[in-house]
C-alpha cells in the first residue's frame, strides 16, 4: 500500500511540475524530456520531504 502511495505521489508531482507545463511535438521528445526531468531535477536537485527537505546531493555530501 505504501509503495502504491509513493508511486501515485511521484506521478502526480511529475505531471504538476513538468508535464502539464509542456507541449511535446513527438512521443520521443516527451520521453527524453521526462527522463531528463527525473534524472537531472527530481533525483538530484529537488528537495524531498523524506530527506528532511534536503536534496539527494546534500544528503550524499553529509555522508562523505
Amino acid at each position: 500500500m505504501l509503495l502504491t502511495y509513493k508511486a501515485e505521489h511521484f506521478f502526480k508531482t511529475l505531471k504538476v511540475e513538468m508535464v502539464y507545463h509542456s507541449k511535446f511535438q513527438t512521443r520521443a521528445q516527451a520521453k527524453l524530456e521526462i527522463f531528463d526531468y527525473i534524472e537531472v531535477w527530481y533525483n538530484r536537485k529537488r528537495r524531498h520531504s523524506a530527506l528532511d527537505y534536503l536534496t539527494p546531493n546534500q544528503v550524499k555530501m553529509q555522508w562523505r
